[in-house]
């Protein structure tokens, strides 16, 4: 038995059996197995949830072994294809085999570590107001469940286990592969720049501001500072103003990832300096303005760890909501070196999706590995609260399924799926008992 922890250092277990299947005939046997002797099971992909959503004491399944592009299809109208995935695959691989077909994903958030699987799972989204997160992009998912069977799942086969597999942060089955639609390969001009915070927020419900008037809008703050460092990402026909290599390295390596640990641990060790060092930081990376693939637009190494939580609400509260946040801040006297991230997605219908049925802006909080974070979510939590805020499945939160359930008109539907197809809890564990209710 050896010892599994996340990324983030949030979440470990020791897990019984770990195994890789490198078929679904093997998945299947181990799935069985588990539900004959009682014991739980759980799939996990790279381990970059911040939750415990993926632990287990019993047999632990690693997807790596399932991480080829099975089949692409024809070409739609709009140049669109569908294509299916083994589960295991990175999005980072993922996005290599796309761009070597022509193709690419519509949105991304800004970390490509994760499976395809884990990302679906947990609700991942990137940012644009005119697009969704991962989970409204499937058209089929397989998986085996609770009874060992493979099934594969569509609006048109099975409609109500698909609907609910397509974000169920694992409490249905094991995926096996998914399938997506990809958009032709597409080129990014991107605009990054530092604006004023205030101006930032009063635009954000203007239908000619940036949240509207941009494919993808997103924005940075570090508390106690005045400077909101702004992302504007659109498509363009030609990539034809690359960044300069040593601007990237400067500004994505030695700035936001080694000058950034330093500044970290040194609020670590001296809280007071927080106000400073965050008002240099804030103004560190300066205006930039590039092209690019879309997926080296989009992804952003990140190399320096920490803990997270995020909330959606609707886009309308987004300045009501940070403006209390920023308010809390200014009095709590909390160390946060890392800044707060605001991004905006589509409305979509996946059940348990974040932007189920509203248009979102997501708040994401963060704070530095090693620094105490509790007071500081549970605060920005209980704002969120007020604003009608879904916390994401992968990030940190302690809601429970009380009040989960009336955040999500079709949670109960959700529990009945769960319900027909693992009627036993074969894949349940701490997290989903909490969240769903057993």
């Amino acid at each position: 038995m050896s010892q599994w922890r996340n990324w983030s250092r949030t979440a470990t277990a020791d897990p019984e059996t770990i195994i890789a299947p490198r078929t679904e005939q093997e998945l299947s046997a181990a799935v069985l197995a588990a539900r004959e002797t009682g014991a739980h099971i759980k799939a996990v992909g790279s381990g970059h949830s911040f939750t415990d959503c993926a632990t287990t004491t019993g047999t632990m399944i690693q997807l790596g072994e399932l991480d080829t592009v099975e089949w692409v299809g024809p070409a739609a109208p709009d140049g669109s294809r569908l294509v299916r995935v083994g589960a295991g695959i990175t999005l980072s691989r993922l996005c290599e085999e796309l761009a070597a077909r022509g193709l690419a994903l519509a949105n991304m958030g800004d970390i490509n570590k994760q499976t395809i699987s884990g990302a679906i799972s947990t609700g991942t989204h990137g940012t644009g107001i005119g697009f969704t997160g991962f989970a409204a992009m499937v058209e089929e998912v397989r998986l085996v469940t609770a009874d060992g069977q493979v099934r594969a799942v569509s609006a048109e086969h099975d409609k109500e286990l698909f609907e609910a597999a397509r974000l169920s942060i694992g409490a249905l089955g094991v995926i096996t592969a998914i399938t997506l639609r990809a958009v032709p390969a597409f080129t990014l001009h991107a605009h990054e720049a530092p604006r004023p915070l205030v101006e930032v927020l009063d635009s954000l419900n203007d239908p000619s501001g940036p949240v509207h008037s941009n494919d993808h809008f997103e924005f940075y703050w570090f508390p106690r500072t005045d400077i909101a460092l702004t992302k504007a990402n659109n498509r363009v026909a030609r990539n034809d103003q690359p960044l300069a290599t040593w601007r990237r390295l400067l500004d994505d390596e030695i700035l936001s990832n080694g000058v950034f640990t330093a500044t970290n641990n040194l609020v670590r060790l001296a809280p007071r300096l927080t106000t400073p060092v965050n008002f240099v930081a804030s103004r560190a990376l300066t205006e930039r303005t590039y092209t690019a693939a879309s997926h080296d637009v989009f992804v952003t190494p990140r190399r320096v760890r920490f803990r997270e939580m995020e909330y959606a609400i609707p886009i309308e509260a987004v300045p009501a909501a940070l403006t209390e946040v920023r308010r809390w801040l200014n009095s709590a006297g909390v160390a946060v070196p890392f800044p707060i991230e605001v991004r905006f997605v589509a409305a979509d219908d996946a059940w348990l999706s974040t932007a189920h049925g509203r248009r979102s802006g997501y708040i994401a909080v963060h704070q530095y590995l090693g620094m105490e974070y509790r007071e500081y979510f549970r605060a920005v939590a209980q704002i969120m609260a007020q604003f009608g805020g879904r916390p994401h499945w992968g990030k940190m939160h302690w809601l429970r399924s009380e009040q989960l359930r009336g955040l999500y008109p079709r949670f109960d539907d959700f529990l009945a799926v769960r319900d027909r197809v693992d009627p036993t809890g074969v894949f349940a564990n701490r997290y989903t008992r909490r969240v769903f209710g057993r």
